[in-house]
């Protein structure tokens, strides 16, 4: 059972009220909105045998946002009040100061539903929960006798949110969120690794609590391990590299997405601004940036200025042919907003903001890309990166890795990071592969502050030239 949708406007705060306050704090500016927000979030870790941590968060607030130009005024508040709203408007004024400005018109409302509106905190019990984590403690446990520390999570939220304009256009969205994590950790001979996996999407807790998912990622922690155990230090130096498919496509995201968001471009600090139209990877390699995929986690009905979620074309066959867009900058560029204005939450701006983006797949068969290693890497895992959004310099270490050579795939390898540059990653594609797959759920993305789930995907790619940091002698 599920609470009553979501409105901000009672005795508290009347919609007409609101209304007359949001158009004088937006008189005379070319764009802003009113952003009311509910969040509810669940937390259960069960760790080392016990439930160590449940946590309940609850959080209801609104931003009031003022453009004019390229300067924007923005407040916020958790107090949901028409005293509030009136403190918020003579602050958002200051942004807007003698107006002159022609207020956009409101994005063209759309009826598709991308994920389920059911909570997904109350759709499963408190007890289930708990009773799945020490069942996968215990499995995890009984699949290998090196195994001795077990860590899994069961998290959900869901997020509620109307966005109300000056011209009295109005648009809600209910956005669940869950995911269901495993990490494991072995020893053998003294030594400790570590694995893990996890994900989900906007989607019910239902099928994750299904023993066949979580076994496998279960499974699937447990190999990681494993392999980590039998690593040797890896090399260094400039070699051909084969990244796996999917989750890889993380690199992706960062080395080369990040410069492809609108307000990089328009302030020229991207390393691909200006170069619109442009041949700036080799030719096959096409990017997307889809917020309109159903139940992924990066999807967004419609973005938090209300436009909805679109299938944007960054690169094709090569070219630099799009960029992603929010409202503002859309505007000042000459252009349409994208569907990707995105915000964490009512406490913050929108700001171009990648949903899923992913690659398309290839023709190659991945093997083939392996056998023509003579001497390389084979990434299939990748952890935490540093990007330098002016140049596309990225340095990302590997969970998973492999050397091969002439053509076999060798020994895993620990400590193997990748450093170059995206724009000079994406002209040294030599091979996109057939295996084009999403990652399963697990990509959160940080920019000036704020956090938002996101989605990566690739195909399996062969890339040469990469610098490989090592520790091996």
């Amino acid at each position: 059972m599920t609470d009553a949708p979501f409105s901000p406007f009672s005795d508290a705060l009347d919609r007409d009220s609101a209304l007359g306050t949001l158009k004088k704090a937006t008189d005379g500016a070319d764009d802003g909105e009113l952003f009311f927000e509910r969040r509810r979030s669940e937390a259960l870790v069960f760790d080392d045998g016990s439930l160590k941590n449940a946590s309940f968060d609850a959080s209801e607030g609104f931003g009031l946002r003022a453009v004019k130009g390229e300067v924007t005024g923005y407040a916020h508040s958790t107090e949901v009040s028409q005293p509030a709203l009136e403190r918020a408007a003579q602050t958002v004024r200051l942004a807007v100061g003698d107006g002159g400005g022609h207020l956009a018109t409101a994005p063209q409302p759309t009826n598709k539903r991308l994920y389920t509106d059911q909570d997904p905190i109350a759709g499963v019990a408190f007890s289930v929960k708990v009773d799945t984590l020490r069942a996968i403690d215990d499995f995890a446990r009984s699949l290998d006798n090196r195994v001795i520390q077990v860590s899994a999570t069961i998290a959900a939220s869901q997020q509620e949110v109307e966005i109300l304009r000056a011209d009295g256009h109005s648009v809600r969205d209910i956005r669940p969120m869950t995911r269901v994590n495993v990490s494991v950790m072995v020893e053998q001979d003294g030594r400790r690794e570590s694995g893990s996996a996890g994900g989900g999407g906007r989607i019910a807790l239902d099928g994750l609590l299904d023993p066949a998912d979580w076994q496998a990622k279960t499974h699937e922690a447990l190999r990681i391990a494993l392999v980590n155990l039998g690593a040797v230090p890896a090399p260094a130096g400039v070699m051909d590299v084969v990244l796996g498919a999917g989750w890889p496509g993380i690199l992706l995201h960062e080395a080369i997405g990040h410069g492809l968001e609108g307000d990089f471009n328009r302030k020229g600090s991207s390393a691909f601004a200006g170069l619109m139209g442009q041949r700036i990877a080799s030719a096959g390699v096409t990017v997307l940036d889809d917020g309109t995929l159903p139940d992924r986690r990066g999807s967004i009905t419609v973005d938090d200025e209300g436009t909805p979620s679109a299938r944007t074309t960054l690169i094709e066959d090569g070219i630099l042919v799009g960029y992603m867009q929010d409202r503002q900058n859309a505007r000042l560029m000459g252009t349409h907003s994208t569907g990707n204005g995105r915000r964490e939450s009512f406490a913050h701006a929108p700001m171009p903001r990648m949903t899923n983006t992913y690659m398309l797949g290839g023709t190659t068969d991945p093997g083939d890309m392996v056998a023509d290693l003579a001497d390389g890497i084979y990434a299939v895992g990748f952890g935490g990166g540093q990007v330098d959004i002016t140049n596309g310099k990225f340095v990302f270490s590997c969970t998973e890795a492999y050397r091969v050579r002439n053509g076999q795939i060798g020994e895993p390898v620990k400590g193997a990071t990748l450093i170059g540059d995206g724009a000079s990653a994406l002209r040294h594609i030599r091979a996109i592969g057939n295996d084009m797959a999403l990652d399963p759920g697990m990509g959160n993305c940080g920019k000036a502050g704020q956090w938002v789930p996101v989605g990566v995907g690739q195909p399996s790619l062969l890339i040469g030239g990469l610098t490989i940091g090592g520790s091996a002698t």
